[in-house]
């Protein structure tokens, strides 16, 4: 295991070496130590299955549906899982890089230990999802997406495109947003309660609640 630092956030991540892996193109009822890379695996309807401490590059999950299971100790790297509905599943360890999410839909996914790197969540739907752990968005596009109840206090959004997102319901108290514009964020101000912003926002920050509190500004 390594750990890396995304802002104030500690997160617990893999060390996998490609040789130490059994190469295969099979999901089949799971994967164990497993190397995948670009395989088809487009509209794949995936129950209870479970994969753990594999290495997953460019690999295509789009319109894939994703109940129970989890991840755990994985490697995930240009991964297409676009337009995909995850359910239930439990997310841990895991280092997921330049992937796409856009358009996925994930509810009551619990989330431990994971760092999103340079991923596209445009246009994409978490419903309660939950951080039992740390947690980290380095560099990832969240524009036009919608998040309702979810729970993710002290995770890290960093460097991130949160143009359009909504946010309703969430709990991000002690959430580390230093780095983003928020300028097109689209929430109530309760949902920003406690987290952690920098000067260069504050204009935005302005803007959030002028817009939210429904203010008149005039110059005279």
């Amino acid at each position: 295991m390594r750990t890396t630092m995304i802002g104030d956030v500690k997160v617990l991540l893999p060390d996998l070496e490609p040789d130490d892996l059994d190469t295969t193109t099979n999901l089949g009822g799971g994967l164990t130590e497993a190397l995948v890379e670009g395989s088809a695996w487009r509209g794949s309807h995936l129950e209870d299955v479970s994969i753990r401490s594999s290495m997953i590059t460019g690999v295509d999950l789009s319109e894939s549906t994703w109940e129970a299971g989890s991840l755990y100790g994985c490697e995930i790297t240009r991964t297409d899982v676009s337009g995909a509905t995850l359910t239930g599943m439990t997310i841990e360890r895991c280092a997921i890089t330049g992937s796409r999410f856009t358009g996925a839909r994930l509810t009551d996914v619990r989330l431990k230990d994971v760092l999103f790197d340079g991923c596209r969540f445009d246009y994409a739907t978490l419903q309660r999802v939950a951080a039992a752990g740390s947690v980290a968005f380095s560099e990832c596009t969240l524009t036009n997406g919608a998040w309702s109840s979810c729970r993710l206090p002290r995770i890290a959004l960093r460097s991130c495109d949160l143009a359009g997102l909504e946010l309703d319901s969430c709990q991000l108290d002690g959430t580390d947003l230093r780095g983003n514009r928020l300028h097109g964020l689209k929430t109530p101000l309760d949902n920003l309660r406690g987290v952690t912003v920098d000067e260069d926002q504050l204009p935005d920050l302005t803007q959030l609640t002028v817009a939210a509190l429904d203010l008149t500004v005039r110059n005279e």
